[in-house]
């Protein structure tokens, strides 16, 4: 029988310019492509209304049609990884096993234990760079260590994505860093088969939301007004397009080749996203500690009620309420009011990041653990590149200032204005000083 090699797809649910897609493509062996639905991860999930497995399961599903009509199919499985991969050894002729980096913990001592599984039968396991720009130990200060702080990473990123131009014009839109992976030529290199079945949602244990998802395609015209609406909650100014960064719908490669000929402003964010995964690449205890240790050792009042309250949306304090009711119903928060929201619970309640992030993790459709901890940490004073400890946010001047027609407030606060809205859970200049105090102390005792 004819071996095959399979395609692992995880955080890369497309076929265009799909890097690891394009190497087994061009292997030796036909390709069989693969997605596992987890149950390691799918377990632990609190919400079996949860919209982010309804948004994977419909984009598999879209691969599966896609494939099924160039006469191929796409394996679908659900169970432990470890387990799936044992049955599909027997039942499958495996030459060679492809997929495409993925650098959160939990992901990486699944591939480790994969691998070794592989390696027992002879059967390579190739993995490739695909969901960021440079990766891991790419941008390195001059003496090899990671950078931990943003602007002499975005400069030295900046450097290297020019350094190698695909054309004679030195444009960043041109860099050979930038470049797609052309899987459509080797599209005759799929394995031929029926179409094998999706399992549904409801076999699985979930069921749908309807949530609506955003498109996957912004306008230009939004790209290149970016840097002068994206901080404003009431506009239409920002992408949304992080579910599908988070989930490799769309490639970062051609976003970026886009951002960098229309919006500088967009292509930094793009490059945060790089620096984040970067961090959690190299410093792996980001994901559960501190980056900073003596940031650990911040008394947290941790207040249950509190925390309920911030999570509904009724501290009383309107711009932080906004973005948790919107949270709530569509799973996004626009990302000026992450960071108010962060620094009220972390700063003004002096509740533990590590609460706000597993209830982001639980909420956010766009959830990434390398930009959700770093964003955390940095609202906390704790992480890379972080805001100082004495910054603290204050919710009303941040309302004031971004939505001062309380257009967005209005559309998530029926009730603002009357007497069913709550009145302040804490007085903002004494919740700063309690905040102060509680840091001090804590940095402090590094000192002595």
């Amino acid at each position: 029988m004819e071996k095959i090699s399979v395609f692992w797809h995880r955080r890369d649910l497309r076929l265009h310019d799909n890097a690891g897609l394009y190497h087994a493509l061009r292997g030796p062996y036909p390709v069989l492509p693969l997605f596992i639905f987890d149950t390691h991860i799918l377990d632990k999930l609190e919400d079996k209304a949860d919209a982010r497995v309804e948004f994977i399961h419909d984009h598999v599903s879209v691969l599966a049609r896609e494939l099924a009509s160039m006469g191929s199919t796409m394996l679908v499985a659900h169970g432990k990884p470890e387990e799936v991969w044992v049955r599909l050894l027997q039942q499958y002729p495996i030459g060679a096993v492809y997929t495409n980096h993925d650098y959160e913990p939990y992901a990486h001592e699944r591939d480790e234990k994969v691998k070794r599984l592989l390696a027992s039968q002879g059967i390579p396991f190739y993995t490739y760079k695909d969901h960021v720009i440079f990766e891991r130990q790419e941008i390195v200060k001059d003496d090899g260590k990671p950078y931990t702080v943003f602007t002499p990473y975005s400069r030295k990123w900046r450097a290297l994505l020019a350094s190698r131009p695909d054309s004679a014009v030195s444009d960043p839109a041109a860099s050979f860093y930038l470049k797609s992976y052309p899987t459509e030529r080797y599209f005759s290199r799929l394995w031929r088969a029926a179409p094998l079945p999706v399992p549904s949602l409801e076999a699985m244990g979930f069921i749908r939301t309807g949530v609506s998802f955003p498109p996957m395609q912004v306008t230009q015209g939004l790209i290149r007004q970016y840097d002068k609406t994206r901080n404003f909650p009431a506009v239409n100014g920002t992408s949304r397009l992080g579910v599908h960064f988070r989930f490799g719908t769309i490639s970062v490669r051609e976003k970026a080749r886009h951002a960098a000929k229309l919006n500088d402003t967009y292509l930094n964010e793009l490059i945060w996203r790089d620096f984040y995964a970067m961090i959690l690449a190299n410093f792996p205890h980001v994901a559960t500690q501190a980056f900073k240790p003596e940031y650990d050792l911040i008394e947290w009042r941790n207040d249950e009620r509190e925390f309920q309250l911030w999570c509904e949306g009724r501290t009383g304090y309107p711009l932080v309420d906004a973005g948790m009711r919107e949270l709530a119903a569509t799973g996004y928060m626009h990302n000026r009011v992450r960071m108010v929201t962060a620094s009220f619970l972390t700063k003004h309640l002096l509740i533990d990041w590590r609460w706000g992030e597993a209830w982001f993790a639980r909420k956010l459709l766009d959830f990434d653990l390398a930009s959700n901890s770093g964003g955390w940490q940095w609202a906390a004073g704790s992480g890379t590149d972080a805001a100082p400890y004495f910054r603290v946010f204050n919710p009303l001047a941040q309302q004031e200032k971004f939505d001062p027609d309380l257009a967005y407030i209005r559309r998530w606060i029926p009730e603002y204005g009357t007497a069913a809205y709550p009145k302040p859970i804490v007085e903002h200049k004494w919740a700063r000083e309690r905040c102060l105090e509680a840091y001090r102390r804590a940095l402090q005792q590094v000192k002595k």
